[in-house]
């Protein structure tokens, strides 16, 4: 595994992540306006559980999901600035935790650097080459 795609794994997680959340909302809002509909009828024994209940059980399983994802990311967040501390540089580590612990477009790397995208993507590349990728 490269030095880059070793650091890319962290916001791979980090957008699955997002997703699930984000799914998770959705869930949520649909149990809102998923109502029960009253009658004086009885009901059926055999039909099973609600709809609503459904969705809850969708939530709570979305839930767990989640929380193991973020044990994963705590994890590989730690792993990741192990790997990003073996560059002795201090440009390179600073600009490697803004790209990958911190998630910073180039743009916003190169103003907080007060350079320019190309010297960002030099110090880059020359960062990659110094990180010392932990063994699986």
């Amino acid at each position: 595994m490269t030095a880059k795609e070793f650091l890319n794994k962290g916001y791979k997680i980090d957008r699955r992540i997002n997703a699930k959340l984000e799914q998770q909302a959705n869930l949520r809002e649909l149990a809102t306006k998923t109502g029960t509909v009253m009658s004086g009828m009885p009901g059926n024994p055999n039909k099973g559980k609600s709809r609503v209940e459904e969705i809850i059980v969708k939530i709570m399983m979305l839930e767990e999901e989640i929380n193991t994802d973020i044990d994963e990311m705590v994890s590989l967040k730690m792993d990741i600035t192990k790997a990003i501390g073996t560059v002795s540089d201090p440009e390179e580590s600073l600009l490697l935790t803004l790209r990958y612990l911190n998630y910073k477009t180039w743009e916003e790397i190169a103003d907080e650097l007060n350079c320019s995208v190309r010297k960002v993507h030099i110090v880059h590349s020359k960062a990659l080459s110094d990180v010392i990728v932990p063994k699986e």
